[in-house]
């Protein structure tokens, strides 16, 4: 049974556009994995439902994808997929859902294509994870079903749309925790470890040159919202966040000069004065700030346009700026000036966003198990990179997970 699990999870990987890049990870021993029978049932159902969307006669497909596509989204599968990650591993997993999300990309351009609709199961997958002092949370989600905030146009070049749809974003949040018993209060205090956004595609980089426009044109993450919130605020006391709120300089300078020239003879005196002001303000393009909402501590990161400063996120460039190959957005993942990584994410680490929250807490909650749920939204945008277009979107998830503390 073992082997045949190993089996499963290894035929679900070859149905993905990279299923040779973990060749040098081994699995773990299997002989004593708590819940392998929910495990085995789940690899089992998601290899079937691959195959069902592949290679299944049309005659059978509809009914048996909605039957799986069911058993896929009840509660004890989403338990059993959880356990499965955690068996993987962080590289086996990445892999696994990229797999996962290139079929759910091909059954929704499918479907799409055919006038057809079914829901697709759990196209946002996520996953928490509470031990001493870390929350985590690990999401993934295909591009094509995130939710449109706002486009420029409906239809956009095949090749183009070829390329923006056949990806999908990979998340991950954690927060750093502590508990300090003080003489009247207890404080529970979060701070931010590692937010990290990655946009990755989901075929090869040979056929996303074939049948799209490249890998350089992609969505970018524009926005991203936390919120973090006891659940039962009984013995809450206060809420404090330790970032105030921005009170950038700015630099005025007034820039004055005085021209005069004399014209040929038996002609006037020509004079011309001009005066200008100039303004310069030191922008950042990633711009955090910390908000609180009752007992719910709010944190934000905006990315701002360094021509006019407007977020990102919710506003749209001038055409001017779409054919300026000097424009930020241009060149954007090559650039020294760049405010993603290199391979078109972001990361926001503790030593630039480390700032803490705290809530302090009744003492009477000491030996209780408390949880806070975290709430995100993540916006990604496309303006073009490479190639030559007007077309431009922004779409947003949203994900929810529940995490855990022991007040000791």
């Amino acid at each position: 049974m073992s082997n045949l699990l190993v089996n499963f999870v290894e035929d679900v990987l070859q149905y993905g556009s990279n299923n040779n890049n973990n060749s040098f990870l081994k699995f773990p021993k299997l002989d004593s994995i708590s819940h392998f029978k929910d495990m085995f049932n789940f690899a089992f159902v998601t290899l079937l439902f691959l195959i069902c969307i592949y290679e299944a006669p049309a005659d059978l497909r509809s009914g048996c994808l909605d039957t799986l596509k069911n058993q896929l989204a009840n509660c004890q599968s989403r338990q059993s997929s959880k356990l499965l990650m955690k068996f993987l591993g962080s590289n086996l997993e990445e892999q696994w859902m990229r797999s996962i999300n290139l079929s759910i990309t091909n059954l929704i351009i499918e479907l799409q294509n055919t006038h057809h609709f079914l829901k697709t199961p759990s196209p946002l997958f996520s996953y928490s994870l509470s031990t001493f002092g870390l929350w985590k949370i690990h999401l993934y989600c295909p591009v094509i079903s995130m939710d449109i905030e706002s486009s420029s146009n409906p239809s956009v070049d095949e090749r183009l749309q070829f390329s923006l749809t056949y990806h999908q974003l990979e998340g991950v949040v954690q927060f750093n925790y502590k508990v300090v018993i003080q003489e009247r209060w207890v404080e529970v205090i979060v701070n931010t470890d590692n937010i990290r956004c990655d946009i990755i595609r989901l075929v090869s980089e040979t056929l996303m040159n074939e049948r799209g426009v490249g890998a350089a044109d992609k969505h970018f993450p524009s926005r991203i919202s936390l919120q973090l919130t006891p659940t039962l605020q009984t013995n809450i006391l206060s809420l404090s966040v330790s970032k105030s709120s921005e009170n950038p300089a700015r630099a005025i300078g007034i820039e004055k000069s005085i021209e005069a020239g004399f014209d040929p003879p038996n002609s006037y005196l020509g004079l011309k004065v001009t005066a200008g002001e100039t303004m310069t303000v030191s922008l950042k393009p990633w711009k955090f700030e910390e908000s609180v909402n009752g007992y719910s501590a709010n944190l934000n990161w905006y990315l701002h346009d360094s021509m006019n400063g407007k977020e990102v996120f919710s506003s749209k460039p001038s055409k001017m700026s779409l054919i300026n190959p000097k424009a930020w957005f241009k060149d954007r993942y090559s650039s020294a000036y760049r405010p993603f990584t290199r391979q078109g994410g972001v990361v926001f680490a503790g030593d630039e966003y480390g700032e803490r929250v705290c809530w302090k807490v009744d003492k009477s909650a000491i030996g209780t198990t408390m949880e806070w749920e975290i709430r995100g939204w993540i916006w990604l945008t496309y303006w073009p990179n490479k190639h030559k277009t007007f077309y431009n979107e922004t779409r947003r998830l949203e994900f929810r997970e529940i995490v855990h503390l022991n007040i000791a």
